[in-house]
């Protein structure tokens, strides 16, 4: 008999390999074979952005729990995410006028990549988000300044590339939990997606916003 001493094989591998050039690389908190695909989404600027994450770009519309990666044709991007302070805004904006959206920009050193785990700060509000991910389950944790008019929005119309959602619902449970689904139409013609969010902090007040993307 002979003992093995186990390896930190993960300390190698560089979730950044791909994301650049044409890579289509997804970036983000997954487990191997997992349902769940956390992390950023850029605003898009074409082909290149099919993952929704682009090495180049420095911007960041939020957080989504689906992705593909390495497939060269865009989708998904289920169940957007998005921490901010102050005037709430229902459109993600343009990387020209952050005023107006949700999006916000972030500094490559304020960034964190490693095997099942993601971390940046936001630079437009001083937001740092952290996320991971179990097999089904996307875990995201927010660390904002000191301010009463902290929120997080959710879109459930946003998508990646090709995607376009044809149906969703939210349910707002009580201050804690919500659910909901989103019914999209992309390179998968007839996707459905169904979620549960569990607040860590009960919510002081909830609003449901309908709007129409092009």
């Amino acid at each position: 008999m002979h003992s093995q001493t186990k390896q930190n094989l993960t300390q190698y591998v560089d979730p950044y390999i791909g994301t650049g050039f044409h890579g289509h690389v997804f970036m983000g908190a997954n487990v191997p074979f997992g349902g769940v695909q956390l992390g950023p989404v850029n605003i898009s600027q074409g082909w290149d952005w099919c993952s929704g994450y682009h090495y180049s770009d420095q911007t960041i519309i939020g957080f989504s729990h689906t992705h593909l990666s390495g497939t060269g044709i865009g989708d998904l991007g289920d169940f957007l995410f998005m921490p901010a302070i102050g005037k709430v805004n229902l459109k993600k904006g343009t990387a020209k006028d952050m005023a107006n959206g949700y999006i916000s920009d972030f500094d490559r050193k304020d960034e964190t990549a490693k095997p099942g785990y993601y971390s940046v700060i936001l630079k437009k509000n001083k937001i740092k988000a952290e996320m991971t991910a179990t097999e089904r389950v996307g875990f995201q944790k927010y660390t904002f300044p000191a301010s009463d008019q902290s929120h997080v929005v959710l879109d459930l119309v946003e998508g990646i590339g090709w995607d376009r959602a044809v149906d969703t619902y939210i349910r707002i449970k009580n201050d804690t939990l919500i659910e909901g689904y989103r019914f999209s139409k992309g390179w998968a013609n007839d996707q459905r997606i169904y979620f549960a969010t569990i607040l860590s902090k009960p919510a002081k007040k909830s609003n449901c916003m309908r709007i129409q993307k092009k």
